[in-house]
């Protein structure tokens, strides 16, 4: 890998209800946020829906109260036809994601929490869960206003907000969609997202290190550098090769399903 790299923070968090569970093993389920209860449409994913990723005729109700079973789901990013999307134009958060390029790579953090066969353990932790590698053509689809991704052909056509905007035309609102390679991947197991690797790897908005005083947990200090979406890794400056070889040898040595050292 040598793009940049960027972060985003998806799936339930600590503001939900319900969790993604880690199983013994490193293997793992990713929940989805809950989508407007209010929208309705054929196209919608909704929680009942929702299959395993190693077996796809289960569902994954075990892990979500019986109330929210019919609700919709903002299924992104969604792990079939690699895409992501989100307001960049208009949410603060989201608004570093509009340097991404071809050949970056965008990696996503996930909340999990640990079980085992007795159920959820009640202790959690922050895991890369996957990434999109930018495809080279047709990456992306910027600002839309329209209904010009009705093309039932088109890669992009999975995606949450162009399904959520299908549901509701108002909703067609400048949202911004990123299509991965076939070099994009969900990992089959997860990768721990540790106080180590972040202070090895990552660095603050300013290129200063991560503080980790403060009274805090390391998860909420993870949470807190993490809230926004932005560019991490940058090969090409300062000591950013070195700290991107640290990253992939690390998602080497705890992820399945992705060779590395081939890609």
């Amino acid at each position: 890998m040598t793009g940049r790299v960027f972060l985003a923070n998806v799936g339930v968090n600590a503001s939900h209800r319900f969790t993604s569970p880690l199983f013994e093993d490193g293997t793992f389920e990713f929940l989805p946020i809950p989508e407007d209860r209010e929208l309705t449409g054929e196209r919608l994913v909704r929680y009942r829906d929702l299959r395993s990723y190693y077996d796809s005729t289960r569902d994954l109700l075990r892990y979500v109260p019986p109330r929210a079973w019919d609700w919709p789901t903002h299924n992104d990013p969604e792990f079939d036809s690699f895409t992501y999307g989100d307001n960049c134009d208009i949410a603060p958060r989201a608004a570093g994601l509009k340097a991404m390029r071809p050949g970056d790579c965008l990696s996503f953090l996930a909340r999990l929490e640990n079980w085992n066969q007795s159920g959820a353990t009640g202790t959690f932790g922050f895991y890369l869960v996957g990434h999109l590698n930018i495809a080279e053509e047709n990456w992306l689809f910027r600002g839309l206003h329209s209904t010009q991704l009705d093309d039932e052909s088109s890669p992009f056509r999975r995606n949450a907000h162009v399904l959520r905007a299908r549901s509701d035309e108002l909703l067609w609102d400048g949202f911004w969609v990123f299509r991965g390679s076939e070099r994009s991947v969900r990992f089959a197991t997860a990768v721990p997202v540790t106080r180590e690797l972040c202070t090895r790897v990552f660095t603050s908005a300013d290129g200063s290190p991560w503080k980790w005083d403060g009274g805090r947990t390391d998860l909420q200090v993870i949470g807190s550098y993490t809230r926004s979406c932005r560019m991490v890794i940058d090969p090409e400056a300062g000591n950013g090769d070195v700290r991107a070889a640290l990253l992939w040898e690390w998602v080497e040595r705890y992820s399945t399903g992705w060779p590395v050292k081939s890609a």
